[in-house]
C-alpha cells in the first residue's frame, strides 16, 4: 500500500479512462441522461471539479481536479458507477462471477488513472480527452460530438471552434 500512495495526490488532478464491460452496446450514450444524473448525485456529495470530460458509446475519459487534502477519486468511481447502474436496468448479462459478488455487469472493475503532473501533461490529456470521438471515427470534426467539454472550452475562448483537424491524432498519443 505505501508504494501505492506515492502515485496519489490528495488535491491532485487526475485523469481516467473508464470502460463498459460490454464494449458492442452504446450504453453511456444511450443512457447519457442517467450518466450525468450519476456525475451530478456524487459532486454534491463528494465535490470534485470536472474539468474535461467525454462520453463516448463505450467508455469515458475525464480529467479531474480533487479537493485540497483528497485523493479518494475510487470512492467517487465506485458511487458514479453505482449512481449510473440503479438508474439502468435490465440491459446487461451479468457473468456467474458477477453474480456471486452481487455485481452489476454494466462496467469493466478496473479503471485507468492518471496523476497530471504539470502544465504540458494536463494539456495533452485535455486534448486527448477532446479528440477522442475523432480518433474513434465516431465524427469527423470534434465539434460535431455532442458529449464533451470541448464546447464549454470553445465557450471559454481555450480552443478555437475548428480546433481538432486533420494529422492532430499522431500528436495525441499518452504513451
Amino acid at each position: 500500500m505505501a508504494n501505492y500512495r506515492r502515485y496519489r495526490l490528495a488535491g491532485g488532478i487526475y485523469f481516467f479512462t473508464l470502460v463498459t464491460a460490454d464494449r458492442r452496446q452504446s450504453l453511456l450514450t444511450e443512457h447519457i441522461d442517467a450518466l450525468r444524473a450519476a456525475f451530478r448525485e456524487v459532486r454534491e456529495r463528494h465535490p470534485f471539479a470536472l474539468e474535461a470530460v467525454v462520453i463516448l458509446p463505450d467508455h469515458l475519459h475525464c480529467v479531474w481536479s480533487l479537493p485540497e487534502g483528497d485523493d479518494d477519486f475510487s470512492m467517487r468511481w465506485r458511487q458514479i458507477k453505482s449512481a449510473f447502474s440503479r438508474r439502468v436496468s435490465g440491459v446487461e448479462t451479468r457473468s456467474p462471477s458477477r453474480m456471486a459478488k452481487g455485481e452489476r455487469g454494466l462496467w469493466q472493475r478496473r479503471f485507468w488513472e492518471h496523476l497530471i503532473r504539470d502544465e504540458s501533461d494536463y494539456r495533452r490529456h485535455v486534448d486527448y480527452v477532446h479528440y477522442n470521438p475523432v480518433k474513434h471515427g465516431h465524427v469527423s470534426r470534434v465539434r460535431d460530438w455532442p458529449y464533451s467539454s470541448f464546447h464549454r472550452f470553445v465557450a471559454r475562448g481555450m480552443y478555437p471552434r475548428e480546433w481538432g483537424g486533420e494529422g492532430l491524432d499522431e500528436t495525441l498519443e499518452l504513451g
